[in-house]
């Protein structure tokens, strides 16, 4: 059968939603610098003038669009981007951090020589400006016509199991049209609530009947050469095909260990996990600017912090563990003590749990402000630690996990962090499924570590910490 041109006109892929928010925001905050400028201007629309916009506004006032696009990196994630609670969430960590950088920049500049008004009403109206874009977006762009229309290829254990991750997220990522399945006893039948249409002998005929525009591969054996050239037919005229794992990645930020083959490490993984020298250096290199900043506030910080630990639970003060660092290296950290003095009196290592009875009182909010993990600065500076990069787990745990959980090992392919992307898109680990979450999120880091995704990171860490999120 012959296919025709792709019939979906308005489907949208993650990029071209990506873009759309993009242009928005940019939109917004440049209406945002106006209007601050104006009101900066302090009396009418006359005194507005050029005059005034060449004399009064320094350059960098007029690159606030693109500093507030930066801090609003979270919600180009399509996912963050289609829910109300995460927008109004990652607008105000937007503004909370535009307010912390503003606030350091303002003390260490001259007396009066920050314009306070104009950044005061700029960071007001681009706020409510964004929040009302972003709504805007979530009730045209997130409806059923802008979304792909998708056959899943593969019925079994693997594709069911993305039908029924997707069936929860809301609104859902893409319309999810049928299965395609040989398999006779699955013909007719709903798994997840999604029909398996037929087979893939008839693949082409529900392309152009259902009008979809992609194939999510979900087989693990091999391709047979009758879906094979049928594939490639309606590749060639406009259908997306993709695979589970990277349509599993894109949707949840997450590597799908449990649907992987066992041998998914030397094929893929490797190979992908690589980066750049440049990468690297720039890593390092704003590893130590962050480690000299971050031990200027240990110092500050240090005296208080073990007055109260002392009035709380006495000595000691910090608390050291050994941890195991990149390539297996065992490394030990430091941190303030949050817990008890006989927490793990027996010589067990144990996970923290939700209201862990261990942690003192003093202990929970040093917890909350993540200021119970400063001291690992000094393994930072000398780089044991990286400042972003998965959590470094107990010996005696990840001895343990390695058995329980396929490819831990994996994220010992690089340095362990202060923070990481498994900790600001989930909660502690406090069981051994928990942890396999965690840990898909960590080898998504690690397959995809760039500067953007670690500045993505450091926003939402520093939010957390400002909103007191920790555990």
């Amino acid at each position: 059968m012959e296919l025709k041109q792709t019939t979906r006109k308005f489907g949208m892929r993650g990029g071209e939603r990506q873009l759309i928010l993009l242009l928005g925001d940019l939109l917004v905050s440049s209406l945002s610098v106006v209007i601050a400028l104006y009101f900066w201007a302090q009396k009418d629309w006359l005194e507005f003038s050029w005059n005034f916009l060449n004399q009064r506004a320094p350059l960098w006032f007029y690159l606030l669009p693109l500093i507030w696009c930066i801090l609003l990196i979270e919600l180009y994630d399509v996912r963050k981007a289609s829910h109300h609670s995460d927008v109004l969430r990652g607008v105000g960590t937007a503004a909370g951090v535009g307010v912390l950088i503003y606030l350091v920049i303002f003390f260490l500049s001259q007396t009066n020589s920050l314009p306070r008004r104009g950044v005061a009403v700029f960071l007001i109206s681009t706020t409510l400006l964004t929040i009302l874009w972003r709504f805007i977006y979530i009730s045209i762009f997130t409806t059923p016509i802008f979304n792909r229309r998708v056959l899943v290829i593969g019925a079994g254990r693997a594709g069911s199991t993305l039908v029924e991750m997707v069936k929860r997220i809301k609104p859902e990522p893409f319309n999810l049209i049928g299965f395609i399945d040989d398999d006779p006893q699955k013909q007719g039948k709903m798994i997840e609530n999604v029909p398996v249409i037929g087979k893939a002998s008839d693949l082409l005929e529900y392309i152009e009947e259902k009008a979809i525009t992609d194939l999510i591969f979900a087989i693990s054996g091999e391709l047979q050469p009758d879906l094979f050239r049928s594939v490639l037919a309606a590749q060639e005229k406009g259908v997306a095909i993709s695979s589970l794992p990277t349509v599993y990645e894109e949707v949840f930020g997450r590597v799908p260990i449990f649907l992987l083959q066992s041998d998914w490490i030397l094929r893929s993984f490797i190979d992908q996990a690589h980066t750049s020298g440049v990468y690297e250096f720039i890593k390092r290199f704003l590893d130590i600017i962050s480690g000299l900043i971050g031990l200027v506030v240990l110092v500050a910080l240090y005296p208080f912090v073990a007055i109260i630990i002392l009035i709380d639970d006495g000595f000691p003060i910090l608390y050291s563990q050994m941890r195991v660092g990149k390539n297996g290296k065992p490394y030990k950290i430091f941190k303030f003590r949050t817990m008890r003095k006989d927490a793990e009196s027996d010589g067990v290592a144990r996970m923290t749990t939700t209201d862990d009875r261990r942690i003192t009182r003093l202990g929970k909010l040093l917890r909350k402000s993540h200021v119970d993990e400063l001291p690992q600065i000094i393994n930072i500076l000398k780089g044991e630690n990286s400042l972003i990069g998965p959590r470094a787990e107990q010996i005696e745990l990840v001895n343990q996990f390695q058995k329980q959980i396929p490819f831990y090992r994996a994220r010992l392919y690089v340095k362990p962090g202060l923070t990481g992307w498994a900790q600001v898109n989930q909660r502690y680990a406090s069981t051994v499924e928990d942890t396999a979450v965690k840990l898909e999120y960590d080898l998504y880091y690690i397959k995809h570590r760039n500067l953007l995704l670690d500045m993505n990171i450091a926003i939402r860490t520093i939010g957390a910490v400002l909103g007191f999120r920790g555990q």
